[in-house]
């Protein structure tokens, strides 16, 4: 398989991305074994106290990238579906796949065990989150077929697979990257060994990718979300390269330090690894998931943060009553939680996403039409 320069940005992006924090803490002598614990259970960083001007500050910041967004599809007048949107019919079938209703059976059931506490199912009840998210994607997955005729997971189902692996690697660099900041930590996982607990969150990871990927696509399908985004405010950097070089200077250095100062370089966690890949892309003369917003086309972009939303919200609210799961320790503004997340936190998914649309983009190898915005699924 011969590799696109996008594919080699992402590749030469690797080596700094895993060996600049680790550099950092060394050059400053506070590498300590402890952040090669395997499974992670030791507490180590010091966080931040809740800070009222942080949160309000946030806050703002938050509200004003996300309202243009909201007000332009609010105004956004849905006049004919997009062509390749198939409506329910309205014959005696329903349109909706038989392995669908499997999926919404499956789901429900795998739900039921999760949060009840049956003493039968207390061997299992730990074990539920990768069967939810199987689940969740096979039902988004048929709501997408229901719409368009088609879905990544019947239409691509080799493409679909590679995702599960790539996402399962994919999750566990952030797993890595929250060593330094310890944003998050696990309960019920102190008695595994390391290679249980391995698989044990292994599997969950694994579906990270094909749960968002298949949420965009289902979004991809609503003519109002995508009709609103195509035409709309184009972004033309005169000297991209210069500001690649820039950017690309920030992500380094940041996550060079991003263990030497967690409570305020914390967010460089999700932004980060975004930054360099897309900065050595546009270096290298490829297009990039930004490209596209030269013409005013914005749809991918939101597609993919709202996708990465919505996700967050099953991971947090899926998380809340489970038997093994995580909480949440965010300098600054970790207070006023929705489930385990304080709430300002859901804004990570937003770039999360984009990260999900880079790294996926190294498996569902579409027509190159990332300059044109179309889909890609």
């Amino acid at each position: 398989m011969k590799l696109r320069s996008s594919d080699i940005g992402a590749l030469i992006a690797i080596p700094p991305m895993v060996g600049l924090p680790l550099l950092g803490l060394w050059a400053t002598g506070r590498l300590a074994p402890h952040y090669f614990e395997f499974p992670p259970v030791t507490r180590y960083v010091e966080h931040a106290p809740f800070s009222w001007v942080a949160f309000i500050l946030m806050a703002v910041a938050i509200i004003a990238c996300c309202l243009p967004v909201i007000v332009r599809i609010a105004r956004t007048r849905c006049e004919r579906p997009t062509s390749n949107v198939q409506h329910p019919t309205s014959k005696g079938k329903s349109p909706f796949p038989l392995w669908g209703w499997a999926g919404v059976v499956f789901t429900a059931i795998v739900w039921v065990l999760a949060w009840t506490r049956f003493p039968w199912a207390a061997p299992i009840q730990g074990h539920t989150f990768f069967p939810l998210w199987i689940g969740y994607i096979v039902v988004i997955s048929a709501l997408t077929q229901r719409r368009k005729g088609s879905c990544l997971l019947t239409a691509r189902p080799w493409a679909t697979f590679m995702l599960f692996v790539l996402s399962a690697v994919f999750w566990w660099y952030f797993e890595y990257l929250n060593r330094f900041v310890q944003n998050w930590f696990y309960f019920g996982v102190n008695h595994f060994s390391a290679p249980r607990y391995f698989w044990f969150a292994t599997l969950p990871f694994a579906t990270v990718l094909p749960a968002v990927l298949g949420t965009a696509e289902w979004l991809e399908t609503f003519p109002r979300l995508s009709g609103s985004l195509q035409q709309w405010h184009p972004i033309a950097l005169p000297q991209r390269k210069r500001f690649a070089v820039a950017w690309l200077g920030a992500g380094l250095l940041s996550l060079f330090a991003i263990g030497l100062v967690p409570s305020l370089l914390y967010p460089m966690l999700w932004l980060s690894p975004l930054i360099l890949i897309v900065a050595l892309q546009t270096l290298l003369g490829s297009t990039t998931l930004f490209t596209p917003l030269r013409e005013g086309n914005w749809q991918r972009l939101i597609h993919m943060a709202l996708a990465a939303l919505i996700c967050g919200f099953f991971w947090e609210m899926w998380n809340c009553r489970s038997t093994a799961g995580w909480i949440y320790a965010v300098p600054f503004v970790g207070r006023f939680k929705l489930f385990e997340m304080p709430i300002l936190g859901f804004a990570g998914y937003l770039p999360f996403g984009w990260e999900c649309a880079v790294i996926a983009d190294l498996v569902l190898r579409g027509k190159e039409n990332a300059a044109s915005g179309a889909s890609e699924f």
